[in-house]
């Protein structure tokens, strides 16, 4: 009989956390989750010691927030962060796509479309997290074929990074999912038409920059400045 060897300590921490990761991203753990150590090891069947090494590195990524005498808990969306993390995103994704646009298949661009499709429909059910989700899958359609994994890594790690806070535009701007599934309408248009990949970047930075400015407009004071819209207005 072969008996098998347990898993060494740094695959366990890697297990606790891409499990305790994707219950953040998901929404099952929401902001100001607590994050007990002994029972995430009792749920994972392990050890406290790798659930607290994937704390940690989850601590360092923002998704956790570690307070002494009280513990880890998923951080509270902060408004600033996410502002700060769609910016840089607006620029990566939008160069990403456009490095992308010519390697698109017509396979790609069906699977846009029904994605598209199907954002309006969880909007009619006012399934903002399933809208979320099929906005990322949308973006990510347009985005894939891009031929700079280096590039790719960076937009991929930027959303990754936002976890719970990605549902955030959505849920709070009543008026910008509508028009946002109209902009992907446009966008796939001019792809599939003359779109040349530079005009590509600026509607896809335009896009996101809209989005940025209905969050903005929608935040209590101090949450929106000046400064903010200056650059936005650059970045279209």
């Amino acid at each position: 009989m072969t008996r098998t060897r347990p898993a060494p300590a740094a695959s366990k921490s890697r297990v606790a956390y891409e499990w305790i990761r994707e219950r953040i991203t998901s929404g099952a753990f929401g902001p100001g989750y607590r994050l007990v150590l002994t029972t995430l090891a009792g749920q994972l069947g392990m050890s406290v010691v790798p659930v607290r090494e994937a704390i940690s590195h989850l601590t360092a990524e923002g998704l956790v927030t570690f307070e002494p005498n009280v513990g880890a808990s998923v951080s509270m969306a902060d408004p600033d962060r996410y502002i700060h993390a769609v910016e840089v995103i607006t620029v990566l994704e939008s160069a990403a796509t456009a490095l992308s646009t010519p390697h698109l298949t017509r396979r790609d661009m069906a699977q846009a479309r029904k994605l598209n499709a199907a954002m309006r429909t969880a909007l009619g059910q006012f399934d903002f997290r399933r809208f979320t989700a099929l906005n990322q899958e949308f973006h990510h359609t347009l985005y894939s074929r891009c031929p700079n994994p280096r590039l790719l890594d960076l937009v991929d790690g930027e959303w990754s990074r936002l976890g719970h806070m990605r549902d955030s535009i959505f849920g709070l701007v009543p008026h910008r999912p509508k028009e946002s599934v109209c902009e992907h309408d446009e966008l796939l248009d001019l792809i599939e038409g003359d779109g040349t990949p530079d005009r590509v970047e600026q509607a896809v930075r335009l896009h996101r920059t809209r989005s940025l400015d209905a969050f903005r407009t929608h935040q209590p004071d101090g949450a929106h400045s000046p400064h903010h819209d200056d650059r936005a207005g650059q970045g279209a």
